[in-house]
């Protein structure tokens, strides 16, 4: 790995995923970007800037709130607030490490802010589409309140094969949790939201 220097939190996500496909870390940013990522959010939210999520992609995208209710705004790298320049430096110096020990072959990246308006939800699915395969890893970071309790509803349900018998994993959107899977091998949903639940969205991306 030439003159890489390991990074223990990144080997830690790498590690789950091999061993289980999805990994979970709650201290993947800092408080404090986790704090300002919040606070961009819930500013852009307020200028209403984001707009009604839709299934299927530009090919054949729809709106249809049967399957999922959630707002979204898609994020600019080349954005000048702090918090999303902090971010997408931290996506960026994972990707390189995955590709430099893991030979990935990621090249693209996409990401949005999520709210999920309390009584909203995204039924079960999969990371990818029959005309587009390029999504590789499934990212989710939580921005939601600190003391967000398991009734609040809203985790992410993660549907696993156990041998042939079909195995569910629950994750809470706890502040600053985030969720790391293999978009096109495991299918998940969210469950219904009683209160509202803030997050980023996003996939890193190969050549197909």
């Amino acid at each position: 790995m030439d003159d890489l220097q390991l990074n223990p939190l990144y080997e830690q996500v790498i590690d789950a995923l091999m061993e289980q496909k999805y990994s979970v870390v709650d201290d993947f940013f800092s408080r404090g970007e986790v704090l300002a990522l919040r606070e961009t959010l819930l500013a852009k939210y307020e200028e209403d800037r984001f707009r009604k999520s839709a299934i299927g992609n530009q090919a054949n995208e729809k709106v249809i709130d049967a399957i999922r209710g959630d707002f979204i705004l898609w994020l600019d790298e080349n954005s000048t607030d702090p918090a999303e320049q902090q971010f997408f430096a931290k996506i960026n110096d994972f990707v390189n490490y995955l590709n430099r020990t893991c030979y990935m072959g990621i090249n693209e990246k996409e990401f949005h802010y999520a709210v999920y308006p309390e009584g909203t939800f995204y039924k079960r699915h999969l990371d990818t589409f029959q005309n587009d395969s390029r999504r590789k890893l499934s990212m989710v970071c939580y921005l939601n309140e600190e003391d967000w309790l398991p009734e609040y509803g809203g985790e992410l349900a993660i549907y696993l094969d156990d041998n042939g018998n079909e195995k569910t994993i629950d994750v809470y959107p706890m502040q600053g949790r985030m969720v790391v899977f293999e978009s096109q091998l495991l299918e998940h949903e969210v469950k219904p939201v009683k209160r509202e639940r803030l997050s980023i969205t996003g996939w890193l991306k190969t050549r197909g």
